[in-house]
């Protein structure tokens, strides 16, 4: 350990946070001294009052577990220099990349994230890179085979001059002036391979127009009359390191059938793992989707100073970098930056065991993968391992080693093709306890959180990571239809584990995981649950302003101060948030209306999907989030502009939002009418009150682009059966409130 001491790998932190503490729990016992009201006047009020009480209930114990989650934020600081005296010998990586559908996910983008790969700053012989197909395009690998011979010269040009940015797309965006000194053999070399990249765009553009990117002879005969769902295994070695100071280059489209279930991306990343761990069987792995191309060259380096060492082997399970996104519109008009989410809540759980996988931008142990308990040694005789592992002998000497963190022999990896394409076929799991014990688990539409809630529950650790530049940069989606699809998809994701046998609160009482980090993870898994409760508070104004109820103080009782306060407290703590990150005023409050929009619509859905699910009459389907490429020439003035309209189209998804906005409009209109009385106090003291109009008019200022886009043609207007289906709802409603103050 003395030894140690002159070459630390990286420190953690504890990051001083009193005044945040402070100003959470005040707004949490603000929300107990609410219920402790209604608890004490419930009996004198009716319906309202208790529904009121229930989803105020609610918003009290959901707060609790976000003031869990960032209450112990800490920083961590890596010293990457240290690493090489310390392990002159680094550890191989294998780098997976993840791609479903070229229309929504265009291949230059995938060929973008690959080329940034492949020209990190670490030896080249130590990497390997693999591709998934999961949507078996032609297009694909044709963009991947051309791409590889742009990395020979790509790669070494960013390590001779020490590229910051390298990903092409993003790198030719500045001027070579701007990037580096002004030398002429610079310059000559950054306009050869700039016409070079542009020459690759342009061989790609033009291939995706066509029916087949290029005669379907040679390496590309495997895709002739190919079917996306029904099609054998494919795997190629479009490049392998040799000479050439490039890494491993694999292209894999894993067996499908339409008999066998593929489990999504999870099923995926398992292929990936057992040819990954057949041809070079790299202790590391790293896998990032298609669109997150490496912004921080550094980052392997940065990774491996928490990963390698006596104290990180015995507990550090993964390192997850934060998302980040360079296509972000100004001002987060969708609220889908996260950046204020990551920077409280992902430092606060990085003090404790440590963050969720989040799909992408994450290091992992294989042997963790491999379903290794820390400090356990692998200890399995053949019979077992062959049942747990599957029917392949290579595979299984393969995960021996890897599970023991021995290197073995390795052989050339176009030596284990054949054997490749056995572990990669639809039927290689049956039998074996790939995604239920080990590898990518099974069971969620967001497996990479299942996933890491299994490696947690075992008592692994771990951490969220900062750098500066990110070390990742993505694609968010842009526009309403894209951001409120993948919202679902995580809703109904997560709820699919709540609800499931792979709950953490089994974990907690069955495993290692964390009592702090279980509340986090129940925090998470509720995300959908929320819905139930936001939905029905936000239509509790417009329900007492049209049945003359109230669910409030009324203004001339004391009490109302109590609401006021949690208002007024809960907006200026989150907007001390967004300015302390130097987001702007309009970014904290689109965030804060998206939250209202995604709660009520997005994660509504969620909820019916899993209740149709457990009910037997519809099973869950992964939709695949449209990624722009940002090379393309058909963007929106106002997008270019930085700047965003609210977009829509005709997914029922928008119903519940326009049906609450037509909701409220209907009844501020039968107040301004006199169709309602604005105060209207009777022997009991109920009756419509001020509090109630202010909250309506709040609802109707965070839906205010779905009146926009009552008003509105096109994709930034709702459709007319939106608002056909919405007005007809609203009507009913409304009825029925009417009907109740009768």
């Amino acid at each position: 350990m003395a030894n140690e001491i002159p070459f630390p790998l990286y420190h953690k932190n504890a990051r001083k946070n009193t005044i945040q503490r402070a100003l959470d729990t005040t707004l949490f016992f603000l929300l107990i001294s609410l219920l402790f009201y209604r608890l004490l006047s419930l009996k004198t009020h009716g319906f309202v009052w208790l529904l009121a009480f229930l989803c105020e209930s609610w918003f009290t114990f959901y707060w609790f577990l976000i003031v869990n989650a960032k209450w112990s934020p800490v920083d961590i600081k890596t010293y990457p220099q240290n690493l090489e005296p310390r392990f002159p010998e680094l550890p191989t990586v294998d780098m997976f990349v993840t791609t479903a559908d070229p229309v929504r996910e265009p291949p230059i983008m995938t060929v973008n994230t690959v080329l940034s790969l492949l020209a990190v700053d670490y030896p080249a012989d130590k990497l390997a890179c693999y591709v998934s197909d999961d949507g078996c395009s032609a297009l694909t690998f044709y963009s991947l085979v051309e791409s590889s011979k742009f990395a020979k010269l790509w790669v070494p040009f960013c390590k001779k001059y020490k590229v910051q940015v390298r990903a092409p797309f993003r790198y030719f965006l500045e001027d070579p002036i701007s990037i580096s000194a002004p030398n002429f053999e610079f310059k000559e070399e950054w306009e050869k391979i700039k016409v070079e990249y542009e020459h690759l765009c342009l061989k790609i553009k033009e291939a995706s127009r066509k029916s087949a990117p290029c005669n379907l002879t040679h390496d590309f005969a495997v895709f002739a009359n190919i079917e996306t769902g029904n099609h054998p295994t494919i795997i190629k070695i479009i490049g392998e390191n040799c000479e050439e100071d490039v890494p491993h280059l694999v292209y894999i489209s894993r067996e499908k059938r339409p008999k066998y279930r593929h489990h999504f991306k999870a099923g995926a990343m398992n292929v990936l793992s057992r040819v990954s761990g057949l041809m070079t069987n790299a202790p590391l792995m790293l896998n990032v989707d298609c669109d997150m191309f490496v912004n921080n060259p550094q980052v392997v380096r940065q990774a491996l100073c928490q990963l390698v060492g006596r104290e990180s082997e015995r507990d550090m399970g993964f390192i997850q970098y934060p998302q980040c996104f360079y296509n972000a519109t100004k001002d987060d008009p969708y609220g889908n930056q996260m950046v204020v989410l990551m920077e409280y809540i992902g430092r606060g759980i990085a003090g404790l065991q440590g963050p969720p996988y989040a799909g992408t931008g994450c290091f992992h142990r294989r042997k963790v993968i491999y379903g290794v308990w820390p400090d356990n040694a692998a200890s399995t005789n053949d019979y077992e391992a062959m049942k747990e592992f599957g029917k392949s002998e290579e595979f299984l000497e393969s995960a021996t080693h890897a599970l023991k963190g021995e290197k073995g022999i390795r052989k050339s990896i176009s030596d284990y093709l054949e054997a490749s394409f056995q572990v990669a076929a639809c039927d290689y799991e049956f039998g074996s306890s790939w995604g239920t014990k080990f590898g990518w688990i099974y069971g969620s539409m967001t497996e990479d959180v299942l996933t890491g809630l299994n490696i947690h529950k075992k008592g692994w650790k771990s951490n969220f990571h900062f750098l500066d530049p990110p070390a990742f940069l993505g694609c968010a989606p842009t526009g309403g239809p894209a951001a409120m699809t993948q919202q679902k998809r995580w809703a109904t994701g997560l709820l699919e584990i709540l609800v499931s046998k792979s709950n953490p609160i089994v974990f907690t009482l069955t495993g290692n995981l964390q009592f702090r980090l279980y509340l986090f993870y129940i925090y998470l898994l509720s995300w959908g649950l929320t819905s139930v409760p936001e939905l029905c508070y936000a239509a509790l104004p417009a329900y007492c302003i049209i049945a003359n109820s109230h669910f409030l103080p009324k203004v001339q009782d004391p009490a109302i101060l109590i609401p006021v306060a949690i208002f007024v407290t809960y907006n200026m703590l989150t907007l001390r948030e967004y300015l302390k990150v130097d987001l702007s005023f309009r970014a904290w409050w689109n965030n804060m209306r998206m939250a209202r929009i995604t709660a009520t619509s997005a994660y509504l859905f969620g909820v019916l999907t899993i209740v149709l699910k457990l009910l037997g009459l519809s099973d869950t389907v992964f939709d695949v989030t449209q990624k722009n490429d940002e090379a393309s020439e058909d963007e929106d003035d106002d997008e270019i502009n930085g700047t965003a309209k609210f977009t829509f189209d005709e997914s029922p998804i928008f119903v519940p939002g326009t049906t609450l906005l037509l909701v409220h409009l209907t009844a501020l209109l039968s107040l301004c009418l006199g169709l309602r009385p604005l105060v209207h106090k009777d022997a009991q003291g109920s009756g419509v009150g001020l509090g109630e109009v202010l909250c309506s008019l709040w609802v109707v200022l965070c839906f205010r682009p779905f009146m926009k886009g009552l008003f509105r043609i096109g994709k930034y207007g709702l459709p007319s059966s939106t608002i056909f289906k919405s007005t007809s709802l609203a009507l009913v409603l409304v009825c029925l409130g009417t009907a109740s103050w009768a």
